[in-house]
Order: C-alpha cells, then sequence, then structure tokens
C-alpha cells in the first residue's frame, strides 16, 4: 500500500524548539539575574537543557503530569524549594520571553507546500493540545493539518504505539498507510516503526550512527524520498 498520509513531530521537526527555548532563557536570565549556581549564562543554558530532557523523560514515562514535570524544571534549576505557584509564575515569565521567539524551520513550509497535493496530515505531539494547537495557529500552520493529537490528552506519549494508533485513528487510516516524521531516533522514528508505521528521523545535525533508521537531514528531502523510494510506494510526482 502507497503512503497515504504524513504525520509529523512539532518541536524540533517543524518548530525551532530549541533555538526558541535558548533565546527565550538568555533574555529570561537578563530580567532574573543569573542564579548563583552558575557561572555564566551559556552554562545555565545547558544546564536548563539537560533539566528539561530529565523531567520531560518522566513525564513521558508517566511518572508525573504537564504542570509538574514544569514546576520540577524550575525547582530544579533554581535548587530553591518554591511553592507551587511560585514556580508557576517563574516559568510562566520565562514562556513570554520563549514565545516571542517562536519560528518555523525555514524548511518546514517548502515541504509542506509540495507535499499538499499528494499526502494527507496531522501531527502527533508529546506535549498537551493546548499549548500545539495554539503554537501552529501563531505560526500560522494549523489549517495545513486535520488533526493535532497530543499526549497530555491521550495519556500516553511516543514511542508508545498506541499514541502513534490514536494519530492513524484520528485520520482513519491504518498504521501502514502513514509515516512519521519526527527529530529524535528512538521516540519518533523507531517508535513509529515499532507501531507499524513508515519511520523517517529528522537528523538535523548530522549524526548519523543509525544505519537501521531512514534518515534526512532536513525537510527538503521529504518529498524526494516519498516520491521516490519503492520502499513507501509513493508515485513519483515531485520532478
Amino acid at each position: 500500500m502507497p503512503i497515504r498520509a504524513v504525520l509529523w513531530d512539532i518541536d524540533d521537526t517543524i518548530f525551532d524548539y530549541t533555538g526558541a527555548d535558548r533565546v527565550g532563557m538568555r533574555k529570561h536570565l537578563e530580567q532574573e539575574g543569573l542564579p548563583d549556581e552558575y557561572g555564566s549564562a551559556e552554562e545555565a543554558l545547558v544546564a536548563w537543557r539537560a533539566i528539561t530532557d530529565t523531567h520531560w523523560a518522566r513525564f513521558a514515562a508517566g511518572e508525573t503530569d504537564f504542570q509538574g514535570q514544569r514546576r520540577d524544571r524550575v525547582r530544579e534549576f533554581l535548587s530553591r524549594a518554591l511553592t507551587d505557584a511560585e514556580a508557576d509564575d517563574w516559568f510562566a515569565r520565562h514562556v513570554a520571553h520563549y514565545e516571542a521567539a517562536w519560528s518555523l524551520f525555514p524548511d518546514a513550509v517548502p515541504a509542506l507546500d509540495l507535499l499538499a497535493n499528494h499526502y494527507r496530515h496531522a501531527v502527533l505531539s508529546n506535549s498537551s493540545i493546548h499549548n500545539q494547537d495554539r503554537k501552529l495557529r501563531t505560526l500560522g500552520v494549523r489549517e495545513r493539518f486535520e488533526a493535532v493529537v497530543c499526549a497530555v490528552e491521550l495519556g500516553v506519549s511516543k514511542p508508545e504505539a498506541g499514541a502513534f494508533h490514536a494519530a492513524c485513528e484520528a485520520l482513519g487510516l491504518e498504521p501502514q498507510d502513514v509515516v512519521y516524521v519526527g527529530d529524535h531516533p528512538d521516540i519518533d522514528a523507531a517508535g513509529a516503526v515499532a507501531a507499524g508505521l513508515k519511520g523517517i528521523w529528522l537528523d538535523r545535525g548530522g549524526r548519523g550512527g543509525r544505519p537501521e533508521l531512514e534518515r534526512i537531514t532536513g525537510l527538503d528531502e521529504l518529498p524526494g524520498l516519498l516520491a521516490g523510494d519503492t520502499r513507501f510506494g509513493a508515485p513519483d510526482t515531485f520532478g
């Protein structure tokens, strides 16, 4: 069966989450002051990213809820025992700077344009519908996706097969009819393959080292891959 739909990750796939997070946190620290634990803003930014990865993994594993992982990130970053309200307020001030830095990757809209008439499109994200629907609308691309399926509302997150299957069900398609595109080799590409979808790893950093995965280094490669690779079954319509 040919691929009939592209299922997309958002953060660090079509949306430059890492860039926006770094810019937003740098501006936030300029206003809040650098915590005593860090010798420089760069050191603080590296720590914030590592703390984010740790607590996001806890959320994905069901060890905490969405708001809880945010609060725990703030407490660990500041090394302070904050109330929930204090942690929420600090994070909200960070979010204001982060959202001001939102942008799509330059290759996102051109790829979506090339694929628009040949495949159906939807989103599967490990975030919440509140965050991701608003983000896509702010960035001007929400109407390009038939459905936005998010882990917070599902109660199951990537790489669990149930998350991928729920997104396929939202499209009314079987997993083998859908390809998933995301920036994480295990959570996105390998998870999709294990769930019966086709999986494509968007390796923007050119890390490589995963020969078992279908890999691209930019979204400009995606239309040609879908059109020309017989493993995906789509006709060559992109010239």
